[in-house]
């Protein structure tokens, strides 16, 4: 049986520990928001310097890089703009993009052109977007191992290309609704590093991927903008950073 001053004790004690808690939390400043600190823009907002794609496809306007097709200019493959300023092995890369409704398209890394099918052929990781949002922020394998980490997914391949789905990021349709349509731009920031793939979309973290398919996987190559076939569409970006590791 406690005694009042054993009862006492144990509460001041109590509120001491509870007093260094908040006081320690209150301490600690919130992280600041993320910057561009270095990074440097690969695209200059006024030509296709360092990009290569295939002609009528692809032009700068008004500060934007602009893929289109119509129903008189179509393509019969997916076709890319592809960066040549170098390959990206670790990195992070950030760009504003927006897509009329009927348009499929994604920002190809670490990949590499496959000649034989076209010049501007890619296969390799894809943060996938398309303009109705079934599959924007989810990290597809473009002409190899297809669907890795849908939205909403912390997912690992291990050797013998077994999929595995580590943990959530949250639902697919909560995340839909974070991205924006229209006439709207939306912030992609990718991030590698090592054999983790990062996808984040207007501040929230969309796919996430570590990669342990040896014979799959890529560790460096080339950075690329797709074009997809389809119906006629319009795929912009604009404000495209790089930050090697």
């Amino acid at each position: 049986m406690f005694s009042p001053f054993a009862k006492l004790r144990s509460m001041m004690t109590l509120a001491v520990a509870i007093v260094a808690v908040f006081g320690v939390a209150a301490a600690q400043k919130p992280a600041a928001p993320d910057d561009n600190t270095g990074f440097e823009a690969i695209f200059d907002g006024k030509s296709l310097t360092n990009w290569d794609g295939e002609p009528g496809y692809w032009r700068v306007e008004n500060g934007t890089l602009v893929g289109e097709t119509t129903p008189e200019k179509t393509i019969k493959v997916n076709t890319f703009l592809v960066w040549r300023g170098g390959t990206v092995k670790d990195f992070e890369l950030k760009a504003e993009f927006r897509l009329t409704p009927a348009a499929n398209s994604g920002i190809q890394y670490r990949s590499v052109v496959l000649p034989d099918v076209s010049k501007w052929a890619m296969k390799g990781y894809q943060a996938d977007m398309d303009g109705a949002n079934s599959y924007t922020g989810m990290l597809y394998e473009e002409r190899g191992r297809a669907f890795l980490a849908p939205r909403g997914q912390f997912t690992r391949m291990t050797e013998g290309r077994a999929l595995k789905q580590i943990a959530s990021l949250g639902e697919a349709e909560a995340l839909k609704a974070v991205i924006k349509t229209g006439a709207e731009w939306n912030q992609i920031h990718i991030i590698a590093q090592g054999n983790t793939l990062i996808h984040v979309i207007n501040g929230r973290v969309m796919a996430v991927f570590i990669d342990e398919d040896s014979k799959g996987r890529a560790m460096e190559g080339l950075l690329g903008l797709q074009l997809h076939v389809g119906k006629p569409m319009k795929n912009e970006f604009r404000n495209i950073v790089l930050k090697k590791l």
